[in-house]
């Protein structure tokens, strides 16, 4: 039975028509650099099927299927199965282990046919729907060691199946609703241990980490001089020494854990080892590509790097290469500042939330949005490590594509539903 006028109205009433313009123009900005990234002359219609640009045209077309789909269903239904959702989508990252194919070294595809699907692309949204639905419950409160240890349960769970799967760098993505947990009144000590716990890992991954307890003890000594009141000074030194000492022995065994080329990835990064022509080869040419753009670029189509396949994973991972090297430093900013913009855009729509649900849930897409954005452009230009996370939008692929249109449009419709009150 068709849709009515009147209820077509009535199910595109008060959508963003601004943040859906903006995710419509990076798409079909995304869009013309998969082009410019795999550009073939031969193929030269942007629409041909058999060329990487064609196959994008067909996800993006059933991105905006799934778009449409996401705003006829009642906004209510996402609240109600937020849960349900999240089951799901932790039984299909099982599955994966179970009946994946690995592919350039993870378990993390399931193919039906020759198309592959990315689970854990999609279990990003099912975690946001899932945080939102238990913090927005009433009586919860983040103060509570009960809150947090749940909250810390909806978000480490996927991560660790994720690990098993060697998609380490998708796993660090789910680290961005830490922000959320913030917002809803986690205390800012948290992230201030947050913070440190990395720089003590940078640094046991530094130096030899016999030096770096023994730094810390001195550290120890001298502030315990310092204080005047030792009464609890003594416990709260012993508990921090056990804990960074923990924290560093910890770096140290995880580190030997890993993988041949995830050590090489780390100490590319950290500058203690020099490898151009393997592990290191992506970054340099990526800086190489980068850096030839210049403040104006090249031009659409006129990139050497990229067309002549320097860049690795050009498509990819590091498709920003083609928006230095062919736009510059203007254009770069430029794209910067566009996904900038629907980030501050999300939030300012959270924030006018009347229910908690969707406001948390809000939150959760723009920490996504923000760790994705921030990391993907940090490693294209070496300040920050290799972990294989795409560029939203822009990185080829159905997966990455569906995943973040699904995390968005579910937002976007909670919005359009502001003025009714969710739990």
């Amino acid at each position: 039975m068709p849709i009515s006028s009147r209820n077509t109205k009535q199910i595109f009433a008060n959508v963003d028509l601004i943040t859906i313009g903006l995710y419509l123009l990076l798409v079909l900005i995304g869009w013309g650099n998969i082009y410019a990234a795999v550009y073939n002359e031969d193929h030269q219609n942007i629409f041909d099927i058999s060329q990487k640009y064609g196959k994008q045209m067909l996800w993006i077309v059933t991105a905006l299927v799934i778009a449409i789909i996401i705003l006829i269903i009642d906004a209510e239904f996402y609240t109600a199965f937020a849960f349900p959702i999240y089951a799901i989508a932790i039984l299909s990252l099982l599955l994966v282990l179970a009946v994946g194919k690995e592919v350039k070294g993870s378990k993390s595809w399931i193919y039906f046919g020759n198309t592959g699907v990315q689970p854990a692309e999609f279990a990003k949204f099912t975690v946001g729907l899932a945080l939102a639905k238990f913090l927005s419950r009433m009586n919860i409160k983040m103060t509570d060691l009960s809150t947090k240890i749940y909250s810390g349960i909806i978000i480490v769970l996927p991560m660790l199946i994720i690990i098993m799967q060697h998609e380490t760098g998708v796993a660090l993505v789910f680290s961005a609703y830490i922000f959320v947990l913030y917002r809803e009144g986690l205390s800012g000590n948290f992230l201030l241990l947050g913070v440190s716990a990395i720089i003590l890992f940078i640094v046991s991954l530094l130096f030899n980490k016999y030096y770096v307890i023994t730094g810390l003890g001195v550290l120890a000594l001298i502030a315990f001089l310092l204080v005047k009141k030792k009464r609890n000074t003594i416990l709260i030194i012993i508990v921090s020494f056990i804990l960074t000492g923990g924290i560093v022995f910890g770096t140290d065994y995880a580190f030997q854990k890993l993988e041949g080329y995830q050590k090489t990835r780390i100490n590319v990064f950290l500058g203690k080892e020099t490898d151009k022509n393997k592990t290191g080869y992506n970054v340099n040419q990526a800086k190489i590509a980068i850096g030839s753009g210049g403040f104006l670029g090249k031009g659409y189509l006129e990139g050497t790097q990229t067309k002549f396949d320097f860049v690795p994973e050009q498509d990819t991972d590091f498709i920003f290469c083609t928006v230095g090297e062919e736009w510059g430093f203007v254009g770069s900013t430029a794209i910067i500042m566009l996904f900038v913009t629907l980030i501050i855009r999300i939030i300012f729509m959270a924030e006018r939330q009347r229910s908690s649900f969707s406001r948390i849930y809000g939150y959760g897409v723009a920490s996504i949005f923000f760790f994705h954005l921030m990391i993907n452009v940090g490693m294209t230009i070496g300040l920050a490590p290799v972990i294989g996370i795409p560029l939203p939008f822009f990185s080829y692929g159905g997966s990455s594509l569906w995943s973040f249109t699904i995390l968005l449009f579910v937002f976007i419709k909670l919005d359009s539903n502001r003025l009714l009150v969710f739990r």
